[in-house]
């Protein structure tokens, strides 16, 4: 899958996706001839999202083709800061994609072509679970399928004409954002754990431990013995002359 902004207007709000590229073949008298179509997924990442296709004999006019499609079908989903509502089900041919909101920080657990509409939606956490045919183009109307029944919870308490409560999903995201960073900018920026283990043993192995496998050094073999310091010369001695070999 790759990114293709190519044929979005500058300064444009929407942003395009390529899912998939298809190639396909009709034979004729002098052999066979190629045409391609791709499948595009344009967003704004603020719950505008839109699903086209297009074929060409080329890949460009194929993607462009498609983006133009895709701006044609945009659709409004409703959205709960940045997961869904609740739980959907989403059905298009013989493909299934279930939806599952999820708290802040989970990020979207997706395949690839899931991945691509979800992201272009906007939502950032979210929870798949994909069955049946694997085919891109049914994941693709699958997952917009489910999103486009999304009801928000002012919406159905309008159509019940009931007060709902706090419901789960808002218990969630409160849980969740307990956990997220308070702060903004550079200082949200979590740093990789440092490994210092094994960095106040000298000569060690990285394993702790008897025998062979310490962090003293070698296998099995002791510390050297420190060598003993030389002796201290008398101070008196040294003006003193050597006595002769006749003295004796």
């Amino acid at each position: 899958m790759q990114k293709s902004r190519d044929f979005i207007e500058e300064g444009s709000q929407f942003e395009a996706n390529t899912i998939g590229v298809f190639r396909s073949a009709a034979t004729i008298k002098g052999g066979r001839r190629f045409s391609f179509g791709s499948l595009v997924v344009v967003g704004d990442r603020n719950g505008q999202v839109g699903i086209g296709y297009g074929k060409a004999n080329e890949v460009p006019p194929a993607i462009e083709k498609a983006q133009k499609d895709a701006r044609k079908s945009l659709r409004q989903i409703r959205l709960h800061g940045g997961t869904i509502p609740h739980e959907v089900t989403g059905r298009y041919g013989s493909s299934v994609v279930k939806l599952f909101p999820a708290s802040p920080g989970t990020g979207v657990v997706a395949g690839a072509t899931v991945r691509a509409v979800l992201e272009m939606v906007g939502i950032t956490d979210c929870l798949t679970k994909s069955y049946g045919s694997n085919n891109k183009k049914n994941l693709a109307k699958a997952t917009l399928e489910g999103l486009s029944i999304l009801q928000t919870k002012e919406e159905v308490a309008d159509l019940r004409g009931i007060e709902i409560a706090k419901t789960t999903v808002d218990e969630m995201i409160e849980r969740g954002q307990a956990f997220m960073p308070k702060t903004s900018g550079a200082e949200t920026a979590m740093k990789a754990p440092v490994n210092t283990v094994g960095q106040d043993r000298k000569g060690g192995r990285g394993r702790g431990g008897r025998g062979g496998r310490g962090g003293g050094g070698g296998r099995g073999r002791s510390p050297a013995p420190a060598e003993a310091a030389p002796a201290a010369e008398p101070k008196g001695d040294a003006d003193k002359p050597a006595a002769s070999e006749d003295a004796k």
